[in-house]
């Protein structure tokens, strides 16, 4: 209907490029709002899972600093939610033993056993959430959207200019 209207508006302009960012979008906004069924009942957020989950699946202690590439979040961003996740018995510091500065975190034995216990369950919610594409169109949407987020993660510096 937008790219219908901005059509009417301007028609002779290419509004392709909408149609897909839209999309997109969009798809972001609905997935954020079902706010990951299996998560919410374990009582985290997606941000908070993406963390436990690079600590799990990395097998190693890892910085604040090395949790935000991780995760792509924002260095406060993964203060804040390491703070919660520490309070509640999930994750633990470690203090560097050359720098005080720096925080070593690694996963307690609860947080590894709630990450392992929820990923089967979240990766079936999700199997779920995608199951209205045939197989070989999640693939080839799966390609595609990593062939974007290659391209995009290499040129954002250069496209904000």
């Amino acid at each position: 209907m937008v790219v219908r209207q901005w059509r009417a508006v301007h028609p002779e302009l290419d509004t392709g490029p909408m149609e897909v960012i839209g999309r997109i979008n969009r798809c972001a906004a609905l997935l954020q709002q079902a706010e990951d069924a299996p998560l919410r009942r374990a009582g985290l957020s997606r941000p908070e899972f993406d963390l436990l989950g690079a600590l799990r699946r990395t097998g190693h202690e890892l910085t604040p600093g090395d949790l935000a590439r991780e995760t792509f979040s924002s260095g406060a961003a993964v203060t804040k939610r390491l703070k919660q996740l520490t309070e509640r018995g999930l994750v633990e510091r470690r203090g560097d033993t050359r720098d005080r500065r720096v925080a070593h975190l690694r996963l307690t034995d609860a947080g590894r056993d709630l990450v392992d216990g929820i990923l089967p369950e979240q990766l079936a919610y999700e199997t779920a959430v995608l199951s209205v594409l045939a197989p070989e169109g999640q693939g080839e949407l799966a390609g595609l959207l990593a062939e974007l987020l290659g391209r995009l993660e290499g040129r954002m510096g250069s496209l904000r200019t």
